[in-house]
C-alpha cells in the first residue's frame, strides 16, 4: 500500500509516542501517505488505521476535519488562498478573483489539464504578509499581488 520509505517515516513518527498512544501519530502518517499518493483514498486511510492500530472511523474523522488532507485527486499543484478577514482586508479577495480568472476555475475546481486546483483556506498565521497562499500545503507565499500571482503561476507551469 505504501512504500518502504513512507513506512519508515511513519515508524519514526510512531517512535515519538508511547506504545499505548500510537494514534498520536495519525496526522503525520496521513501527511506522509498523502505525499506519496497525492491524496487519501479510503483504502489508504484504512491502511493507516490498521498500521497505527486505531479504528478507521477515527482516521476518517481526522482526515475530514483538517483541510490539508486531500480526499479526492487534485491537480499537481493545490493552491490554497487565505480568505480570512485580515487577508481579505489586505487584498485576498482580489487575489482570489485574479487566480480564478487566470486559471479559468473557481474554488474547489481543477484546471482541465490537471495542473492546478484552487482552494479557499482559513488563517495561515501570516496576517502581516497578506494576502498569503499555500502551494501543496508546504510552501507559503506572501504579499501575493497580481504580479506575484502571475509569476508564481508561470514558475509552477514550467
Amino acid at each position: 500500500m505504501l512504500s518502504a520509505e513512507s513506512l519508515g517515516k511513519i515508524d519514526r513518527e510512531l517512535a515519538k509516542y508511547p506504545a499505548d498512544q500510537r494514534q498520536s501519530a495519525v496526522m503525520s502518517a496521513l501527511a506522509i501517505a498523502q505525499d506519496e499518493k497525492g491524496w487519501l483514498a479510503p483504502e489508504t486511510m484504512d491502511f493507516i488505521a490498521h498500521y497505527i492500530g486505531m479504528p478507521p472511523i477515527a482516521v476518517y474523522e481526522v482526515a475530514t476535519f483538517y483541510n490539508m488532507y486531500n480526499l479526492q485527486p487534485l491537480g499537481k499543484y493545490k493552491i490554497t488562498i487565505c480568505t480570512n478577514l485580515p487577508c481579505a482586508l489586505s487584498g485576498a479577495n482580489d487575489a482570489a478573483s485574479h487566480m480564478k480568472q487566470k486559471l479559468g476555475i473557481g474554488f474547489n475546481e481543477t484546471t482541465a489539464d490537471g495542473v492546478f486546483t484552487l482552494k479557499e483556506g482559513e488563517c495561515m498565521g501570516a496576517c502581516g504578509d497578506a494576502p498569503v497562499l499555500l502551494v501543496n500545503n508546504k510552501r507559503m507565499c506572501s504579499f501575493m499581488s497580481n504580479e506575484n500571482l502571475d509569476q508564481l503561476l508561470e514558475e509552477l507551469s514550467k
